[in-house]
Protein backbone atom coordinates (compact mmCIF):
# COMPACT_ATOMS: atom_id res chain seq x y z
CA UNK A 1 0.00 0.00 0.00
CA UNK A 2 1.57 3.61 -1.34
CA UNK A 3 1.65 6.66 1.17
CA UNK A 4 -0.93 9.01 1.33
CA UNK A 5 -0.01 12.62 0.31
CA UNK A 6 0.78 13.75 4.20
CA UNK A 7 3.05 10.78 4.65
CA UNK A 8 4.81 11.53 1.74
CA UNK A 9 5.32 15.41 3.14
CA UNK A 10 6.29 13.49 6.18
CA UNK A 11 8.90 11.52 4.68
CA UNK A 12 10.06 14.43 2.80
CA UNK A 13 10.31 16.98 5.67
CA UNK A 14 12.18 14.37 7.80
CA UNK A 15 14.84 12.95 5.44
CA UNK A 16 15.11 17.19 4.42
CA UNK A 17 16.18 17.59 7.82
CA UNK A 18 18.46 14.71 7.82
CA UNK A 19 20.04 16.79 4.69
CA UNK A 20 20.47 20.26 6.46
CA UNK A 21 22.60 18.67 8.92
CA UNK A 22 24.50 16.17 6.64
CA UNK A 23 28.24 16.50 5.50
CA UNK A 24 27.88 13.48 3.09
CA UNK A 25 25.13 11.19 1.58
CA UNK A 26 26.09 8.00 0.24
CA UNK A 27 23.42 6.06 -2.26
CA UNK A 28 23.18 1.96 -2.17
CA UNK A 29 21.62 -0.29 -4.51
CA UNK A 30 19.79 -3.21 -2.55
CA UNK A 31 18.14 -5.29 -5.02
CA UNK A 32 17.66 -8.95 -3.83
CA UNK A 33 18.94 -8.21 -0.15
CA UNK A 34 17.81 -10.30 2.77
CA UNK A 35 15.76 -8.09 5.75
CA UNK A 36 18.00 -9.53 8.13
CA UNK A 37 20.99 -8.14 6.97
CA UNK A 38 19.01 -4.51 6.09
CA UNK A 39 18.77 -5.00 9.58
CA UNK A 40 21.98 -5.55 10.53
CA UNK A 41 23.05 -2.54 8.96
CA UNK A 42 20.58 -0.36 9.94
CA UNK A 43 21.88 -1.05 13.74
CA UNK A 44 25.57 -0.31 12.20
CA UNK A 45 24.43 2.61 11.14
CA UNK A 46 22.40 4.28 13.90
CA UNK A 47 25.27 2.65 16.29
CA UNK A 48 27.59 4.54 14.15
CA UNK A 49 24.97 8.36 14.13
CA UNK A 50 24.64 7.46 10.36
CA UNK A 51 20.61 8.42 9.25
CA UNK A 52 20.05 5.17 7.21
CA UNK A 53 16.96 4.54 5.09
CA UNK A 54 15.39 2.97 2.19
CA UNK A 55 12.87 5.40 0.73
CA UNK A 56 11.86 6.61 -2.82
CA UNK A 57 13.59 7.81 -4.86
CA UNK A 58 11.26 11.13 -5.88
CA UNK A 59 10.94 11.96 -2.20
CA UNK A 60 14.79 12.14 -1.84
CA UNK A 61 15.26 14.25 -4.52
CA UNK A 62 12.19 16.80 -3.33
CA UNK A 63 14.15 16.68 0.25
CA UNK A 64 17.63 17.38 -1.69
CA UNK A 65 16.13 20.75 -4.11
CA UNK A 66 18.37 23.98 -3.12
CA UNK A 67 21.17 21.89 -1.19
CA UNK A 68 25.02 20.93 -1.83
CA UNK A 69 23.37 17.40 -2.84
CA UNK A 70 21.15 18.12 -5.71
CA UNK A 71 23.50 17.22 -8.07
CA UNK A 72 22.84 13.58 -6.75
CA UNK A 73 18.97 14.23 -7.94
CA UNK A 74 20.49 12.48 -11.62
CA UNK A 75 21.71 8.68 -9.83
CA UNK A 76 18.54 8.31 -7.71
CA UNK A 77 17.48 5.29 -9.96
CA UNK A 78 16.31 2.28 -9.22
CA UNK A 79 16.12 0.22 -5.67
CA UNK A 80 18.20 2.58 -3.26
CA UNK A 81 18.94 3.02 0.18
CA UNK A 82 20.50 6.12 1.58
CA UNK A 83 23.08 6.51 4.15
CA UNK A 84 22.95 10.42 5.37
CA UNK A 85 25.50 12.14 8.33
CA UNK A 86 27.16 14.64 10.08
CA UNK A 87 30.30 12.51 9.87
CA UNK A 88 30.79 11.89 6.11
CA UNK A 89 34.05 9.18 7.68
CA UNK A 90 31.01 7.50 9.91
CA UNK A 91 28.64 7.57 6.98
CA UNK A 92 31.20 6.22 4.44
CA UNK A 93 32.72 3.84 6.78
CA UNK A 94 29.90 1.97 7.65
CA UNK A 95 28.04 1.44 4.16
CA UNK A 96 31.51 0.14 2.40
CA UNK A 97 32.41 -2.06 5.59
CA UNK A 98 28.86 -3.49 4.89
CA UNK A 99 29.15 -3.58 1.26
CA UNK A 100 32.21 -5.68 1.31
CA UNK A 101 30.37 -8.57 3.02
CA UNK A 102 27.42 -8.37 1.07
CA UNK A 103 27.43 -8.88 -2.77
CA UNK A 104 24.19 -7.26 -3.01
CA UNK A 105 24.61 -4.16 -1.34
CA UNK A 106 26.28 -2.20 -3.98
CA UNK A 107 27.73 1.10 -3.23
CA UNK A 108 26.89 3.81 -6.40
CA UNK A 109 27.59 6.99 -5.73
CA UNK A 110 27.63 9.75 -2.79
CA UNK A 111 28.60 13.72 -2.36
CA UNK A 112 29.79 15.94 0.29
CA UNK A 113 29.32 19.51 0.35
CA UNK A 114 31.60 22.03 -1.42
CA UNK A 115 33.87 23.52 1.09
Amino acid sequence: MGLNLQQKQSVVAEVAKQVAGAQAIVLAENRGMAVAHMTQLRAKARASGVYFRVVKNTLVRRAVVDTPFASLADRMVGPLAYGIGPDPVAVAKVLNDFAKSNEKFVITGGAMPAR
